[in-house]
């Protein structure tokens, strides 16, 4: 039987291009009514593990939890990350070319747990165009964008249940990350969802 056309291709969508190629697109309350239980869910069902870091002379903590499944060797956490993955694919994958096939989680705690600029350049997104899709769960918490060598910056808060995909050239001539927060605030998971060879 074939499926039903999601309803998530009809969602209000907001894409911005940006300088160099680059593009991000959010889709607000993208996950649905399904949320608070997923978020709920993958606090215990996710094994996750800190990790220790090189910081020029010292080796630090890594300011949140993390967790990595490739989805073609491994069953997901919970049966809606790999339902999540379908709706992404039947949406993205025409325009990126293939599919999305791993999942990150990262779990920031508290307004304390953050992620340093990067892009997402290890492997392929080092010299070619591709995609990560960032579902956000829990508190709302500020992604950060700046273009590569300086430039206008955003700010995008995404908030539980939002959809943040970041598209064409945008690992390469932009960076993004999560920055500390003094205000209160409880916690917050993302799930990013890559292709092959994409960290």
């Amino acid at each position: 039987m074939p499926e039903a056309v999601q309803e998530s291709l009809f969602d209000p969508v907001e894409r911005r291009d940006l300088a160099g190629g680059a593009w991000v697109e959010v889709r607000s309350g993208w996950v649905g009514s399904g949320a608070d239980a997923l978020f709920e869910e993958l606090g215990t069902g996710v094994r996750w593990r800190s990790e220790r870091r090189q910081m020029y002379d010292r080796v630090v903590d890594v300011p949140r939890l993390v967790s990595f499944v490739d989805l073609t060797a491994q069953p997901p956490p919970h049966p809606e990350v790999a339902r999540l993955r379908r709706r992404l694919n039947d949406i993205y994958a025409g325009e990126l070319g293939e599919p999305f096939t791993t999942a990150g989680f990262c779990l920031y705690r508290d307004g304390e747990d953050s992620v340093a600029w990067h892009g997402d350049t290890v492997g392929r997104g080092e010299t070619q165009d591709t995609m990560v899709a960032i579902v956000s769960l829990g508190a709302t918490r500020v992604l950060a964008m700046r273009p590569r060598g300086g430039g206008t910056s955003l700010r995008l808060p995404l908030r539980h249940g939002d959809l943040l995909v970041m598209g064409g050239s945008c690992q390469r001539t932009w960076e993004h990350a999560v920055p500390k927060t003094t205000a209160p605030t409880g916690p917050r998971m993302s799930i990013q969802f890559r292709p092959c060879n994409v960290r």
